[in-house]
């Protein structure tokens, strides 16, 4: 028997086949379901309803110039949001789709504006978790789906950490555990050159693998072209710093948090440790579930160790610059 956890006119409820497919309905219906992904939980929304996708903006508290990931379930799905499919594109859908690699193609005019913030082109990618690729396909729809959150706070791992931010604003969350990478995607545009717009899952590495060198255009952006280009992003309510441990002051380290790589050092009041082996991979994957623990404690402030800028050590760095920049 389901088990639902009503609050209000929202669930939370388990990925089983019936769930799903009443997720799929709210989706055609025009609502707003947050589903899991490889990467972190979306908030999802017919792609192709401009009223639809109104609400996820509404709902997120989200800047109306700041452009949406679009999700399709195949490459039929995929024509339907993008106008072409540059021939370069094709070896990087056979080694990462589905998998979180966003793609920036020229839009099709079935897409609303809303969806691109005006834009010509449309992010798209298709995402590796089972869960995900079945709710689009039971939609029959591409889903426009940025992480579900408010506007640049820390991204969602969980389904509780949707529920307690978004909490009534979305209809109904899909409860899959928690995120295996735990960041974004990487977005990467091919004009002239190949430039990688966002830090994220896929490593710069592998992407020149590929391609051989790739830009790098992931500083602060007025005008963003794609998510997680303004300069301050994914940040805890807490004021955090990125900074080695002998580096804050004595007196701080009794009153504050410290989010580790490694090894747990002395004085804080609270330590958690993203990777005791060093793995930039699970550090990845226990970022924002650390953070989203120490910001809940009420700290006067929260210290992070950097990481090595290597591999996914890039996009968690990226993460944490973001969240310390304050108005």
């Amino acid at each position: 028997m389901t088990i639902w956890h009503n609050r209000g006119a929202m669930a939370v409820v388990p990925t089983t086949p019936r769930e799903i497919e009443q997720a799929a309905r709210v989706i055609r219906e025009g609502g707003l379901v947050a589903f899991p992904t490889e990467t972190v939980y979306g908030l999802g929304a017919n792609a192709l309803d401009a009223s639809a996708v109104a609400r996820i903006f509404e709902a997120k508290r989200r800047p109306s110039l700041d452009p949406l990931i679009v999700h399709v379930a195949d490459r039929a799905m995929l024509l339907r949001v993008a106008r072409e499919v540059p021939p370069q594109v094709e070896p990087l859908m056979e080694k990462f789709w589905p998998g979180p690699l966003t793609l920036v193609l020229p839009k099709a005019e079935a897409v609303p504006g809303i969806v691109t913030s005006g834009l010509p082109t449309v992010a798209v990618r298709m995402p590796a978790h089972p869960v995900a690729l079945e709710l689009i396909r039971q939609a029959g729809l591409p889903i426009a789906a940025p992480s579900a959150n408010p506007f640049g706070y820390l991204s969602p791992t969980r389904a509780e950490h949707v529920e307690r931010m978004l909490g009534e604003a979305v209809d109904l969350i899909l409860d899959g555990g928690p995120t295996l990478y735990g960041v974004e995607s990487t977005i990467l545009l091919l004009a002239e050159k190949p430039v990688v717009l966002r830090h994220g899952a896929i490593p710069l590495e592998e992407l020149e693998s590929i391609l051989g060198r790739v830009e790098l255009r992931v500083g602060e952006s007025v005008r963003p072209l794609v998510p997680g280009q303004l300069p301050q992003h994914y940040a805890p309510r807490t004021p955090i710093q990125v900074a080695r441990p002998d580096e804050v002051p004595k007196e701080l380290r009794k009153q504050s948090g410290y989010l580790a790589f490694r090894d747990v050092p002395k004085g804080f009041k609270i330590v958690k440790v993203l990777s005791p082996t060093g793995d930039l991979r699970e550090a990845a994957a226990h970022l924002f579930e650390a953070l989203h623990q120490l910001d809940r404690l009420g700290l006067p402030a929260i210290y992070a160790e950097p990481v090595p800028e290597e591999g996914l050590g890039r996009a968690i760095m990226d993460r944490l610059r973001r969240a310390t920049v304050r108005d």
